[in-house]
């Protein structure tokens, strides 16, 4: 189990604090709902969640099979609903790969991204394209 501790601090303003590291970073609401936008706002952290896990998952994949993809770079576009409630409409990922690629390993990449734990943990109904960019 993993704990983190949310210290609110005023003005739409948060500390977290990963309990077995002790590593901290703060929050801020957007600017367009009423905070400065000089953080990360929680739905940036989600945005930020699905980009690190696809790297993290299609990383392990392909270091199994022997491939280093330092310098794979992950993109994630947030795009919150137009309606209320206010949420999370659209998290568009583009993934650019350092190296070249067989056609089943192409695969095995495409299939590692969309079975990443932050994947098939968020709302179903949150649009989530992938879109992958090959040397």
């Amino acid at each position: 189990m993993v704990k983190v501790k949310i210290n609110y601090e005023g003005g739409l303003r948060c500390e977290l604090k990963h309990e077995k590291s002790g590593k901290t970073f703060k929050t801020d609401a957007p600017v367009d709902n009423n905070g400065k936008g000089e953080s990360f706002s929680p739905t940036d952290l989600c945005a930020s969640a699905l980009g690190s896990c696809i790297a993290t998952i299609v990383g392990m994949q392909m270091e199994a099979i022997g491939l280093n993809l330092s310098g794979m770079c992950v993109e994630v576009e947030k795009e919150m609903s137009a309606t209320l409630p206010r949420r999370i409409a659209k998290l568009t990922t583009h993934v650019w790969l350092p190296i070249e690629l067989t056609d089943d390993q192409q695969w095995k990449v495409e299939l590692a991204a969309k079975n990443c734990p932050v994947h098939h943990s968020l709302n179903p109904e949150i649009e989530k394209p992938i879109s992958f960019h090959w040397k």
